[in-house]
C-alpha cells in the first residue's frame, strides 16, 4: 500500500475538485481558468494590433468551453493492481490498463494518456506499481481533474489439473469511481485463460464502455470484431516497451511486439514515431502505415505519415494523409500542412484555402501568414501576398524571409531562374493535438 493515504478512505466522502497545473497533456493552455470576471478584464483590454479581436473571442470561447468541459468529461485509468503474487505479471497491470484507454478513446471518450497519469503519480510521490489506497485514487483523479477513476486489481487461478495446457485463468475486475458523485459504479470483471488476455482486456473494455456511456456502446460482438485477439507475447514485449527507460531495449521490444503478431497495431504507432525522430521518413512511413483504423492513435498516424512522406517528396500521398486527417479531425496544423502539400503540387487554389482555413483557428501564427503568402507569390498574386507578408512582420518583425518576399512581391518579381532556395519555403508543422478538439466537441454534443 502507499504512503498517501488521506485519514478517510471512504469513497463516499465529499471530494473538492481543483485545477492543478499541466496536470494533463496541454494543461499548461487550459489549467486554472480565472472565471468571468478575468474574462471581461482581457476582453476590455486593448487590442493588440498584430492580433484582430474577433478570432481571438473565438479563440477564448474555445478555451472557457474547454475548461468548463474538462472536469465533467476526463476518465483516467489506472495501472490495475497485482493480486496475482508474481512479481512477473507486473505488467499485465499496464497492459490492462493501456487496453481500456485504447477501447474508451477509441470510441470517442475523452481518456487521459499513461503520460498524464505518471506524471499525477511522480508529484503525488505514488510509486507507479503500488497498489493505491481509496484516499490515493481520489487524489490521483482529483490532482488529473479526472471526472471518473477506472481501477481495479487482476489475480492468476491455477490451472485445472487434468485440464488444458493453459498457465492458469486470469481474473480481471473492474470499478468506476465518480468523482463528482463521490460514489463508485458496480465491480465488473472478466475470467479466462491467462493466454487470452487481449481478448479479456477487450471485453472488460466494452462493459467499462456500458457503465461509462451506454449510448456509445454497441453490441458486444460489435466491439469485440474490430477488436481482434492478439498473442499473449506480442502484448507483453509491447507493454515491457513501454515500461523500458532505455531507448534501444524499448525499440527492441516494440519490434519484437510487430513481428509476433503483424496485424498488432500499437507497437507499429511507437516504431513510427520513434523513426521519424530519427529522421529516418521511409523506414517510419512504413510502420505508420500499418496503423489500423480503429486504433486510437490512427489519426495521429496518419498526421505523422503525412508528414514523412513530405519529406521523402510524396506530395500526393502526403496531401491524402492529410486529408484523412481533416475530414475527422480540422486542426490548424493539419489544414497548414494539407496546404503545403497542395502547394508542392502547383494546386495553388486549394492550397491557399487550405492556409486560409488554418489562419481561421489562429490568425496570430506568423507561419501560417507565411505560407498563405509564399503561396500566393507563387502563384502571381503580389498584391495578396504583399498583405500577408506584411501581416508577418507585424508578428516577427525579425524574419528576413518575409522581408526579402515582401520585396519581391511589391516589385511583382517572381523567383528568378536558379532560385532553387525560393522554390519551397512553405513552413511545415510537426505538433499535433487532437484532445482540446475532441473535448469541445464532447461538450456541444451534449
Amino acid at each position: 500500500m502507499d504512503a498517501a493515504a488521506a485519514s478517510s478512505n471512504q469513497l463516499n466522502s465529499p471530494v473538492r475538485c481543483h485545477h492543478w497545473e499541466a496536470s494533463a497533456p496541454n494543461a499548461a493552455t487550459l489549467s486554472k481558468p480565472h472565471g468571468t470576471d478575468a474574462a471581461v478584464e482581457w476582453l476590455e483590454a486593448p487590442a493588440s494590433p498584430a492580433v484582430t479581436l474577433e478570432p481571438m473571442l473565438r479563440l477564448l470561447g474555445l478555451a472557457i468551453l474547454v475548461c468548463v468541459s474538462l472536469r465533467a468529461e476526463t476518465v483516467v485509468v489506472l495501472r490495475f493492481f497485482n493480486h496475482a503474487n508474481s512479481a512477473g505479471l507486473d505488467w499485465i497491470g499496464e497492459s490492462i490498463a493501456e487496453s481500456l484507454q485504447d477501447s474508451l478513446a477509441s470510441e470517442g471518450l475523452l481518456v487521459l494518456g499513461r503520460e498524464a497519469r505518471t506524471e499525477a503519480y511522480r508529484r503525488l510521490s505514488l510509486r507507479p506499481g503500488a497498489e493505491l489506497t481509496h484516499a490515493s485514487i481520489l487524489k490521483v483523479g482529483d490532482a488529473l481533474d479526472a471526472a471518473r477513476v477506472v481501477y481495479g486489481t487482476y489475480e492468476l487461478l491455477p490451472a485445472k489439473a487434468g485440464g488444458t495446457a493453459s498457465k492458469g485463468s486470469l481474473r480481471i475486475t473492474a470499478r468506476v469511481l465518480y468523482l463528482k458523485e463521490t460514489r463508485q459504479g458496480p465491480p465488473f470483471s472478466e475470467l479466462g485463460a491467462i493466454e487470452d488476455v487481449a481478448e479479456l482486456e477487450a471485453r472488460l473494455g466494452w462493459h467499462a464502455l456500458r457503465q461509462l456511456d451506454p449510448r456509445a456502446a454497441s453490441s458486444q460482438e460489435d466491439f469485440l470484431r474490430v477488436r481482434p485477439p492478439v498473442r499473449i507475447d506480442a502484448v507483453e514485449n509491447y507493454v515491457r516497451g513501454l515500461l523500458a527507460s532505455d531507448p534501444e531495449q524499448r525499440q527492441h521490444l516494440f519490434m519484437q511486439a510487430a513481428r509476433l503478431d503483424e496485424h498488432y497495431s500499437p507497437p507499429c504507432f511507437q516504431l513510427g514515431r520513434s523513426y521519424w525522430e530519427k529522421r529516418e521518413y521511409k523506414v517510419a512511413a512504413g510502420w505508420l502505415a500499418r496503423v489500423n483504423p480503429f486504433d486510437r492513435r490512427y489519426l495521429e498516424a496518419q498526421f505523422f505519415l503525412g508528414l514523412c512522406r513530405y519529406r521523402f517528396d510524396d506530395y500526393a500521398g502526403a496531401e491524402n494523409s492529410f486529408k484523412l486527417v481533416a475530414a475527422t479531425m480540422p486542426l490548424n496544423e493539419v489544414f497548414n500542412n494539407l496546404g503545403a502539400a497542395e502547394a508542392r503540387l502547383s494546386n495553388y487554389r486549394a492550397a491557399i484555402a487550405s492556409f486560409q482555413k488554418a489562419l481561421e483557428g489562429d490568425s496570430a501564427d506568423p507561419d501560417y501568414h507565411f505560407n498563405l503568402g509564399f503561396t500566393e507569390w507563387r502563384a502571381g498574386q503580389y498584391t495578396a501576398a504583399a498583405e500577408s507578408f506584411r501581416a508577418v512582420l507585424d508578428r516577427e518583425p525579425g524574419d528576413a524571409e518575409a522581408t526579402l518576399l515582401l520585396d519581391r512581391s511589391l516589385k511583382s518579381e517572381t523567383a528568378r531562374p536558379g532560385e532553387l532556395h525560393l522554390e519551397d519555403r512553405v513552413r511545415v508543422k510537426t505538433n499535433y493535438d487532437e484532445e482540446a478538439y475532441r473535448q469541445l466537441q464532447a461538450e456541444l454534443k451534449k
